[in-house]
């Protein structure tokens, strides 16, 4: 089975639940429950490493807490060093506070520690409306760094296409799905 198809089956069976009118699915890629399968955890490495030039990134970027899990792992095979977005400020020189809103929630994320001029990689679990990570994208150039690459595990609403529109960032998506009720359609 190629690795794809393993990402693909392991979200075919994940269950839907509603925030308001929010239809929201629950995969351990996206919500660390139920527990993840270390062969579709591999998978998902494979899949993000076999699409980035290593040789144009200086740093990862993940945003707390779900892409974690993905950005380390793809920091030991890159050997590149990892920073991770926070939702919790520690008032480090040179710290950007950026405000991100999503589908469901608002809130803050703290970036530390992306210097001048790096080149950077953000990895995320799933991009719905794009409000996270055009916040992100804009305070790592408030950093003086540049994103060269943005990639999601899952693609689900206008988010991605939102961005490709606003930034000049190579963006991708390893699968593409949108909500149908309750049921998860996988796109493309």
């Amino acid at each position: 089975m190629d690795q794809l198809t393993r990402l693909k089956e392991s979200l075919a069976s994940a269950p839907v639940i509603f925030k308001g009118d929010y239809p929201y699915f629950i995969h351990p890629i996206t919500d660390g429950v139920p527990r993840l399968d270390p062969v579709v955890l591999s998978a998902i490495i494979d899949l993000i490493d076999q699409r980035v030039d290593w040789s144009n990134i200086d740093i990862i970027l993940g945003i707390e807490a779900m892409a974690l899990p993905l950005c380390a792992p793809l920091a030991v095979r890159g050997q590149k060093p990892m920073v991770v977005g926070r939702k919790r400020q520690y008032h480090l020189e040179g710290e950007i506070k950026v405000d991100q809103k999503t589908g469901y929630s608002k809130g803050e994320i703290h970036l530390n520690d992306i210097s001048h001029g790096e080149r950077v990689l953000i990895v995320d679990d799933v991009i719905s409306t794009g409000g996270t990570l055009d916040a992100v994208i804009k305070g790592v150039s408030e950093c003086g760094a540049s994103v060269e690459h943005v990639i999601t595990v899952i693609e689900k609403g206008p988010g991605l296409e939102m961005l490709k529109n606003k930034h000049d960032v190579r963006f991708e998506s390893l699968i593409k799905v949108e909500m149908d009720g309750k049921e998860i359609v996988f796109l493309e």
